[in-house]
C-alpha cells in the first residue's frame, strides 16, 4: 500500500475517531443530566481522540518512510554475491541504481544480467512486504489510540486543555523546524565557505577588485590563475538594487497613500487588484521585457543624446526590477497605512489640519515601523533576483558605478559558478558558497539597520 493511500485511509481514520468521540461525550452527557455536566464541549473530545488516533499513527509512519529505502538496499545487497559486495562503494552504488531503475520501471531489463534482474524482483517483494507493514502499523496504531481515548472519556476529562496542549506541541514542532531547517542553511553554507577560503584568502576574497573565477586545469596552463575579488559583485548587486529602489520606493509608496487616503471605494476595488497581478508575473517575463524593450529604449535614447550606453546595462535591469517590486511597497504599505487607527485621523483632522498635514506629521510617521519593513522585503527581493539581471544586465564583473555599462550580480554568479557538472572540490565551485556567505551577512546588516530605524522612530511616537 502506497503512502498517499496510507494517508488517505488514515485521514478517515481520525474522522471516524472524532466523530466516535464526541458521539461518546454527547451519550454520557445526557446520561449525567445534561452538556453542562461535560468539563469540555463535545467537539474538543472528538478533536481528541482524533490526534491521539492520529499522532501516534504518524509517528510510525515517519519512522517507516525514513527507514524504508536503507533497509530494502541493504537487504538487497546482502543477497547478492560476493564478488559484487566487496566492490568499490561507487561501483556497488552504480550496480545498485540500475537494480532499482529496473524495479521502479525507470530503465530496461535488457540492459542488467540475470543477477541484477532477480535482485530487482527480491527489491519488489521487499518493498511490497514492507509497505503492508508500514500500513499495517499505522492502522493499527491509530486504531490502539482512538480506543484508548475513548475508553477514557468521562464528563470530568479536561479534554479541552488537552486538545489545547496537542496545539501548543505542534506549533512548537513547526518553529522548531523552521528553527532547524535555517540553522542547518547557514551551517552548510558556512562550511563549504570556509573550506573556500582556506585556498582563497579571505581579505583577497573581500577586498579584491577583480572577478575572473578560473581556475587552471594544468599546471602550464596560461591566463587562468583566477580571480576572487568580490568587490565588483557588491558594487554591481547594491547599483542595480540602488536603481530598482529609487523606481519603487516613490511610486510604491505614493500609490499606497492614494489609494489609502484619496481614491473612491470603487476605484480602490478595481486598481489595488490590477496592480497586484504584477506580483504574480514570473521574473522572466520581466526579464524578456527588459531585454526586448527596455534596453533597446534606453540604448536608443542614449544614442540620440551622445551618450554610449551598453546594450546589457545596470540601468534597464534597475528599471524593470523596480517595476516589479511596486506591488509590493504599494500592497504593504496600503495595508499598514490602513491599520493606523481611525482616531488618529480624526483627532487631526478634528484640530483644523488638512488631509495632507495629516497623512505628512499623522499617518505616515506612524505607519513608519511597518513601512520600513515593506521596503526591507522589496529590497531583499531586488537582492536576490537573478532572470532579469542574467537577461537584461549580462555577466560581466565590472567594478563601476555607472548604470549605463553591463555589470551582474552576486546571485548570477552564483547560478553561473553551479551550472553544469561541477567538482566541488574546486575553488571555482566553492566560490559561490563564498558568496552565498557574504550575502547572507549582507541580508542581515540591512534588517539590523532597519530595526535600528524601526526602533529609533517608535520611541519618537509612542
Amino acid at each position: 500500500m502506497q503512502t498517499p493511500s496510507v494517508i488517505i485511509v488514515l485521514v478517515a481514520l481520525c474522522l471516524a475517531s472524532f466523530f466516535f468521540g464526541r458521539k461518546r461525550s454527547e451519550t454520557l452527557a445526557l446520561r449525567e443530566g445534561g452538556y453542562s455536566s461535560l468539563h469540555s464541549l463535545p467537539k474538543h473530545y472528538g478533536y481528541m481522540a482524533a490526534a491521539w488516533a492520529a499522532i501516534p499513527a504518524l509517528l510510525i509512519l515517519l519512522v517507516f518512510t525514513v527507514s524504508e529505502d536503507r533497509y530494502i538496499q541493504d537487504a538487497v545487497i546482502a543477497q547478492l554475491p560476493g564478488a559484487i559486495q566487496t566492490l568499490p562503494a561507487e561501483q556497488l552504488g552504480l550496480y545498485y541504481n540500475q537494480v532499482l531503475g529496473f524495479a521502479q520501471g525507470g530503465i530496461d531489463g535488457q540492459e542488467l544480467d540475470e543477477t541484477q534482474l532477480s535482485a530487482a524482483r527480491y527489491y519488489q517483494q521487499l518493498a511490497s512486504q514492507f509497505s503492508m507493514v508500514k500500513a499495517a502499523g499505522v492502522f493499527l496504531a491509530a486504531l490502539i489510540g482512538c480506543l484508548l481515548v475513548l475508553k477514557g472519556i468521562h464528563t470530568r476529562l479536561r479534554a479541552r486543555n488537552h486538545v489545547e496542549s496537542i496545539i501548543q506541541w505542534v506549533l512548537f514542532g513547526c518553529s522548531f523546524i523552521a528553527v532547524v531547517t535555517t540553522l542547518g542553511i547557514v551551517l552548510s553554507v558556512l562550511f563549504e565557505a570556509i573550506r573556500f577560503f582556506q585556498v582563497i584568502p579571505l581579505t583577497d576574497f573581500l577586498f579584491g577588485l577583480e572577478w575572473s573565477p578560473q581556475m587552471a586545469i594544468r599546471a602550464d596552463q596560461v591566463a587562468a590563475s583566477g580571480s576572487f575579488g568580490f568587490v565588483p559583485l557588491l558594487v554591481g548587486t547594491l547599483l542595480i538594487s540602488a536603481v530598482a529602489m529609487v523606481i519603487a520606493v516613490p511610486v510604491g509608496l505614493m500609490s499606497a497613500i492614494y489609494l489609502s487616503e484619496y481614491a473612491t471605494r470603487r476605484f480602490r476595488a478595481i486598481t489595488k487588484p490590477v496592480l497586484e497581478i504584477l506580483a504574480g508575473v514570473p521574473t522572466v517575463v520581466y526579464g524578456f521585457f527588459a531585454a526586448l524593450t527596455v534596453a533597446p529604449f534606453i540604448r536608443n535614447l542614449g544614442e540620440s543624446v551622445g551618450l554610449s550606453v551598453a546594450s546589457e546595462s545596470a540601468l534597464a535591469a534597475g528599471i524593470v526590477m523596480g517595476i516589479m517590486i511596486i506591488p509590493f511597497v504599494m500592497s504593504l504599505s496600503d495595508d499598514i497605512i490602513n491599520a493606523v487607527p481611525d482616531s488618529l485621523r480624526e483627532a487631526s483632522l478634528g484640530m483644523g489640519a488638512t488631509l495632507n498635514e495629516t497623512i505628512r506629521k499623522v499617518l505616515l510617521p506612524a505607519a513608519l515601523p511597518g513601512i520600513v519593513g515593506g521596503i526591507l522585503l522589496a529590497v531583499s527581493r531586488a537582492i536576490g533576483e537573478t532572470m532579469i539581471v542574467v537577461m537584461a544586465a549580462g555577466l560581466s564583473a565590472k567594478l563601476t558605478a555607472n548604470p549605463l555599462e553591463a555589470v551582474t550580480t552576486i546571485t548570477v554568479q552564483i547560478v553561473t559558478l553551479l551550472v553544469g557538472d561541477q567538482e566541488f572540490d574546486s575553488p571555482k565551485t566553492m566560490a559561490a558558497f563564498a558568496l552565498g556567505l557574504v550575502l547572507f551577512f549582507v541580508t542581515l546588516l540591512l534588517n539590523v539597520i532597519a530595526l535600528y530605524v524601526v526602533r529609533r522612530y517608535r520611541e519618537q511616537y509612542e
